[in-house]
């Protein structure tokens, strides 16, 4: 009697641990997901940069305190649209400043040079055309004739987030301000400045619908700022 006693006992224990065990490792439900905006849209044309389009610097986009990580935001637009809520277990792959300046790079490098801050458009002879030098690169060939002006493109991300219009119905909701700048012989001219907005439908009432939003928000915007560029395109 007392062996039986003790091997019910032992096997409670057993059970116990079990149960301990299997609530210390992750659900299914809650393993991490991780997400970026996938592969980019394929340009009209593939014929690569063109020399007679003016070459952009862009710059890292910037944002809000609450834009700066990789968490996929909402907000409840019935209830307390002031609330910016992050999903559990959703993350984006990097910071979506950055992967819509990577989106941008993509697209815009499809038409034109597209230059890294602090780098020049310099010629390495007359007639050549200008290509990509650091200041330092650039040096023994920096006369006015060789040096190429520059578009300067600065982004500001104001709003990044899923928007929940009732509890299943939703869109995302992309706004961003952008800057353009002129850079000739060392000064900087003003030249446009224009606020982008994009809000895509959202297909499913959670995080997976959020990505999907926001992606194709990201993409209409990015279309929409490479078609302005067009604008400025040769100079």
């Amino acid at each position: 009697m007392k062996k039986t006693a003790v091997q019910m006992t032992q096997g409670l224990l057993l059970v116990g641990v079990l149960l301990l065990a299997g609530c210390a490792s992750p659900r299914p439900a809650e393993t991490r997901q991780v997400y970026d905006f996938g592969p980019a849209p394929l340009p009209a044309s593939a014929t690569g940069p063109q020399a007679s389009l003016t070459a952009v610097v862009l710059f890292d986009p910037q944002v809000s305190p609450a834009l700066e990580g990789n968490a996929v935001l909402y907000r409840l637009g019935y209830a307390d649209a002031q609330q910016l809520k992050p999903y559990a277990v959703t993350r984006w792959s990097m910071p979506p400043a950055q992967l819509i300046g990577q989106r941008l790079r993509q697209q815009i490098g499809s038409q034109r040079a597209v230059v890294a801050p602090g780098e020049l458009m310099v010629a390495s002879a007359p007639g050549q055309i200008p290509v990509p030098k650091t200041l330092a690169q650039a040096a023994p060939l920096l006369v006015p004739s060789a040096v190429a002006p520059l578009l300067h493109l600065r982004l500001v991300l104001e709003e990044f987030s899923q928007v929940f219009d009732s509890p299943t119905s939703s869109h995302g909701l992309l706004r961003l301000r952008a800057t353009l700048t002129q850079r000739t012989s060392g000064s900087e001219t003003l030249l446009a400045q224009r606020s982008f907005v994009a809000q895509q439908p959202a297909p499913t009432p959670d995080a997976v619908g959020a990505v999907r939003a926001l992606t194709a928000a990201s993409d209409q915007v990015v279309a929409q700022i490479e078609a302005w560029l067009t604008l400025w395109g040769r100079l």
